[in-house]
């Protein structure tokens, strides 16, 4: 396998997240290095998180296992068991099917970059732990918790 070009891999800026849930995501960072390298069983991305910034709203996954490593800068990984400051060096994994919602957020003054790798599925449902709301593929996507649709965020 080639070299991954990392300047070139395809990125994501911000969230799918309806509105006005996508607001604290919006200066988080994705490069999708397993998208680059051609993967399909896993997905690996190199996420930067501006200062102020959240890897995502609170949440778990039914079948996708996740698993974080920090590189570099600091974070601040939220679960139902409270708050646990992140380093460069220090890692977290988030077990499929465990319903303890989690995130990160930066509240340093300076970028962090994180490794994130996690099982990919097609019919995977995520629930997310504060807010009214869950992604369901059976349901198109965003929904509240009772199915309702979201509708569709205005750019």
């Amino acid at each position: 396998m080639p070299k991954i070009d990392i300047a070139a891999a395809p990125q994501r800026i911000g969230s799918g997240y309806p509105a006005p849930f996508h607001e604290p995501c919006a200066a988080r960072v994705r490069k999708q290095l397993g998208d680059a390298a051609g993967l399909s069983d896993f997905g690996v991305n190199l996420l930067t998180l501006r200062p102020g910034a959240w890897s995502s709203q609170r949440h778990w996954h039914d079948i996708e296992d996740e698993f974080v490593y920090v590189l570099s800068g600091e974070v601040v990984l939220v679960t139902d068991d409270g708050e646990t400051t992140l380093k460069a060096g220090d890692c977290a994994g988030f077990p499929k099917n465990a319903s303890n919602g989690h995130h990160l957020v930066n509240r340093s003054n300076a970028d962090a970059t994180l490794l994130e790798i996690g099982t990919r599925t097609t019919d995977d449902v995520t629930t997310y732990s504060d807010i009214d709301m869950k992604y369901d593929p059976k349901l198109g996507g965003y929904v509240r918790r009772n199915g309702e649709p979201y509708p569709e965020r205005k750019a």
